[in-house]
């Protein structure tokens, strides 16, 4: 029997996709689907099936074709396709777009700036950013938690580990919005590849007049003085670093926050309890992560999966909402358990060697975060019903439009 090639880019799946995955985990695990920029994959959604994609060699990042979604994830792209062949290879010569033994060294490259010791070093800052933005809001009835809190705090970390002007970071949301829309973004993708590209070409060009000491002076002295990074992998690994810097702990912070708010019981028992927290952003994390699926690969040989055959060049995505909901793994998979013991844990980072490399500042922002949320506005509830918040439409992020609150 023909299985159903299920529309990732359909309204309904867009707003509440959990139940959908659900079915898909009992009926069809690993399916064919058409995302919304109209090209067919396969998508991944059981826990097992997923981990072990994740860190299967046959699924490449570096033969990912021309037609599919956001630029961050793929070495070529719908958006980076249309670009003058300098745009696209000025985006896709990071990371998370490439395989052994290139992914190693480039990873190589920046590790030494993510380390738990350094992470652990930015805390004293990132307080303080979180205490001037909430200082902002004194004598402020009512706020969006997303524009006024969640996005502008990772956003100046981020700037501040590469030595950005903070001012600059309404354009970086601009941008990035389009970037990790893909081809939902339309017809503002192809502006705001070209504006970041030429943003970042810039401030190589400042930086080079005069270097910092910080992130970006850092990757520039290895390209220019050990010749490691070419030119392409250099504005490459600023673009990764700017986009996946910010966006994933937004949307832990704005989805985490919803959580607690929806029902608040949880917020006061976390209020209450503040050693729950780590745990709790596991949680958070598993539940309503901030990414619904992987970045693309591709097949570089057939794949077995089940009853599936993966061809040979035929991409795929893993439905990271989907695993972390998956009842085979968690217990109670659709509760939020604010104690919950995880293991082995969500894969709402990743796994394998593209396990995401800033994971400990998303922790550590997110703890900063609801630490002086619970402090500074204890009393703090949703503005308007549940039903009523909207979330962003596009493959990869699980976000909200915003999150109206009164504090």
């Amino acid at each position: 029997m023909t299985q159903e090639i299920v529309d990732l880019g359909d309204q309904a799946f867009q707003d509440d996709p959990h139940g959908l995955y659900a079915d898909w985990r009992r009926t069809g695990p690993i399916r064919r689907a058409v995302l919304p920029s109209g090209t067919q994959a396969w998508i991944v959604t059981r826990y097992e099936d997923a981990r072990r994609a994740l860190t299967d060699p046959r699924l490449s990042k570096r033969t990912t074709p021309a037609p599919q979604g956001a630029p961050v994830g793929g070495s070529r792209t719908a958006g980076a396709a249309a670009m003058p062949a300098a745009i696209g290879a000025a985006i896709s010569r990071h990371m998370l777009a490439v395989d052994p033994p290139d992914h190693t060294r480039l990873r190589r490259l920046v590790s030494a700036a993510f380390t738990a010791r350094r992470i652990e070093a930015l805390r004293p800052r990132i307080e303080r950013i979180a205490t001037d933005l909430l200082d902002g809001l004194e004598g402020r009835e009512r706020a969006d938690l997303v524009d006024d809190f969640a996005f502008p705090l990772p956003i100046q970390v981020i700037c501040e580990l590469l030595g950005l002007p903070p001012e600059d970071r309404d354009d970086f949301r601009e941008w990035s919005d389009a970037v990790v829309a893909g081809s939902a973004a339309g017809a503002k993708l192809a502006p705001a590849l070209e504006a970041m590209v030429g943003y970042i070409h810039a401030l190589l060009a400042e930086r080079r007049k005069s270097p910092g000491d910080d992130l970006l002076s850092g990757l520039i002295q290895v390209r220019d003085a050990e010749d490691r990074l070419t030119e392409d992998e250099l504005s490459s690994m600023v673009f990764l670093l700017l986009v996946a810097g910010h966006e994933t702990t937004v949307n832990l912070i704005g989805n985490g926050a919803y959580l607690l708010l929806r029902d608040r019981t949880q917020w006061e028992r976390l209020r209450a309890d503040r050693e729950l927290l780590p745990s709790a952003i596991e949680e958070f994390l598993r539940y309503e992560g901030p990414l619904k699926t992987s970045t693309f690969r591709v097949a570089t040989e057939d794949v077995e999966f089940g009853d599936a055959t993966i061809r040979a060049g035929e991409p795929v995505i893993i439905g990271l909402l989907s695993a972390n909901r998956d009842g085979d793994q968690f217990t109670d998979a659709d509760e939020l358990r604010l104690d919950r013991v995880q293991s082995p844990g969500h894969l709402a980072f990743g796994h394998g060697l593209h396990y995401c490399l800033g994971a400990p500042l998303a922790r550590l922002e997110a703890q900063v975060a609801f630490t002086a949320l619970f402090d500074r506005h204890p009393g703090l509830r949703l503005a308007v019903p549940p039903g009523e918040l909207t979330w962003r439409s596009g493959l990869l992020l699980r976000a909200l439009e915003g999150l109206p609150v009164f504090l």
